[in-house]
């Protein structure tokens, strides 16, 4: 049985190489995220700043893949 993912929120600390990104979550914890498929494909800019949602795997909590970009 497949897990599901856990929806979290943060703010983008720093972006990376290779459309990777630093993102902070509220309490203080800085996970390495992704863009999702979707978001690749309609040309979605990040910056830093930038409120965004996104998928963890209960398995690995230091990664992430954003899904949303909050206004």
């Amino acid at each position: 049985m497949k897990e599901e993912p856990i929806e979290i929120e943060g703010s983008i600390h720093a972006v990376l190489p290779g459309t990777m990104f630093r993102v902070e979550l509220a309490n203080k914890h800085v996970v390495l995220a992704t863009i999702c498929g979707k978001m690749r494909k309609r040309f979605v800019r990040l910056t830093v700043g930038d409120r965004v949602k996104m998928e963890m795997s209960p398995y690995d909590l230091n990664k992430a893949r954003i899904v949303w970009r909050l206004r």
